[in-house]
């Protein structure tokens, strides 16, 4: 089921949403948990019913797991330590993702290595596998550790299923998450937070919908033309990059913030997750805002245990190739993927050491620098093969030929000497250049000189980790967002425009990963 659907907003939600605060007026946290955690399952089936025995069976496997920690560790055993138990656990888990998301992987390049014929099985992706394992995997950590104090089953199931971060995030702790379970002044009904969940969820909806789905149009037939075998211009390899970057960063954007909304029609507050990462002017900086819970999990549970930054800058630097290139294979089973997490690898060892050298740049040489090199990253992310994203980004560079838009033609009629082409058309899809062009530059313009939704609703702190103090701009103190008919005429037209273009529901791109 999509947040962006029809049956989503107009049946399941108002339908969950009523019986939850009608149980929740008896005061039976109880029922009222099980609910949710019932509706979320059916959320999660609505795709395909038969892996509801793929999440029953990781959920009930962990949980066991994490009570045989809590138990092990109180009798102090000499044989069975909890370090087995919890090896036991994670070997489980990644061995499950193994299968589903890198068998098929792993079966075709031996066979091209070794020139064996092995089939493929024709194995399905089950939607959230990623998340829910990852989620697990850091309850577990987390209850070795000692971190864990609630554990109750019904409030477990909802930890894991709670249908807003279910599908792609954020990934969750045990101990964010579980003592607003658990808080009983939840169960009553909050008009502030129902006001701004939806507020939030209506930026969401307009950014997927009206904003990233727009830009796919443009995105998606250049990597499609290239990866049948045509080669990209100039302009057609940065329009598809640049569409794609924004397509993702509003998908992406639009996904969390409407997660966020949906976990506060409930009182719940779910960790910050987006927070206007191509505003950042350094590598380090965009980890800081891109797939915040990610980048925190990645930090907690794989670049610290490697041994983080405590053994010298040698070590320091090999543990954030491995972390990165690891976080590559996380997204996806494909070279292509693995290119993706390396670049980041390299771009956080060349930002960690250029600041060794003290030497500063402009700001706005930091920012061009950051986002040109974000987007050639984002090439390999969306390419089907290497082989398309090195024409593309050849094309980038001027190494395929260069084709501007016609209408600067009467500007610059030298540049024709050179072997420049000018075209009202981008030959390589029949796309128009000046609806790409304005398409691009105003999600361009929203980008980077408009707020994000976290810090417009920052007074009402709308997620964790988000404080008042996370007002970075005036402008922001003249558009924050509050209870008001102008607010609701302006988030209405927004609504309704969002349900009348879904004339079909699709997909976020997280949902594949």
């Amino acid at each position: 089921m999509l947040f962006n659907s029809h049956v989503f907003m107009f049946l399941f939600l108002p339908i969950t949403i009523s019986i939850f605060y009608l149980i929740a007026k008896f005061k039976s946290k109880v029922m009222a948990v099980s609910w949710l955690a019932s509706m979320s399952l059916v959320f999660y089936a609505w795709w395909n019913p038969k892996f509801l025995i793929l999440l029953f069976a990781s959920i009930g496997f962990n949980y066991t797991v994490g009570y045989a920690l809590v138990y092990i560790k109180k009798q102090h055993y000499n044989i069975i330590r909890p370090i087995h138990i919890l090896v036991l656990g994670i070997v489980v888990n990644l061995s499950t993702l193994a299968y589903y998301k890198y068998f098929n992987f792993f079966i075709a390049n031996i066979n091209s290595l070794l020139n064996l014929s092995t089939p493929v099985e024709n194995i399905i992706l089950p939607i959230g596998i990623s998340f829910f394992t990852f989620t697990q995997i850091a309850f577990l950590v987390d209850v070795y550790r000692g971190f864990v104090k609630e554990y109750k089953f019904i409030s477990y199931v909802l930890f894991v299923t709670f249908f807003p971060h279910l599908i792609a995030g954020p990934i969750l702790h045990h101990k964010e998450m579980m003592p607003q379970f658990e808080d009983e002044q939840n169960l009553n009904v909050d008009w502030e937070n129902i006001a701004l969940g939806t507020a939030i969820f209506v930026f969401g909806l307009f950014k997927k919908v009206i904003i990233a789905d727009n830009l796919a149009t443009f995105a998606t037939p250049v990597f499609n033309a290239v990866s049948q075998g045509a080669i990209p211009n100039l302009f057609e390899a940065w329009s598809g990059a640049l569409a794609y970057s924004l397509q993702l960063y509003f998908d992406f954007s639009g996904y969390s913030d409407m997660a966020v909304g949906l976990a506060l029609l409930f009182n719940i507050r779910l960790p910050v997750n987006f927070f206007s990462p191509y505003k950042a002017t350094s590598i380090i900086e965009f980890w800081r805002r891109w797939h915040m819970t990610l980048s925190r999990y990645l930090k907690d549970y794989l670049y610290i245990p490697l041994g983080g930054n405590r053994y010298g800058e040698y070590k320091r630097l090999r543990n954030l190739m491995i972390t990165m290139l690891l976080g590559g294979v996380w997204h996806g089973a494909g070279w292509t993927f693995i290119i993706w997490g390396s670049l980041h690898g390299l771009y956080l060892v060349i930002n960690h050491s250029w600041r060794k050298l003290n030497f500063s740049i402009p700001n706005s040489v930091a920012w061009g620098l950051t986002f040109i090199s974000v987007v050639i990253a984002w090439v390999f992310f969306r390419a089907d093969t290497a082989h398309s994203a090195v024409l593309i980004i050849k094309g980038m560079f001027g190494l395929n030929g260069i084709s501007l838009p016609a209408k600067i033609a009467y500007k610059l009629p030298m540049l024709e000497n050179y072997g420049v082409k000018f075209s009202g058309l981008m030959p390589l899809t029949n796309l128009s250049t000046s609806k790409v062009i304005i398409s691009v530059g105003i999600s361009m313009c929203i980008v980077i000189f408009l707020p994000n939704v976290m810090e417009i609703t920052a007074k009402y702190r709308p997620a964790l980790g988000i404080e008042k103090k996370s007002i970075e701009t005036k402008l922001v103190k003249y558009i924050q967002w509050k209870p008001s008919y102008l607010w609701s005429i302006v988030l209405g037209f927004m609504a309704i425009i969002s349900i009348l273009a879904m004339v079909q529901a699709s997909e976020f791109l997280y949902f594949q990963f």
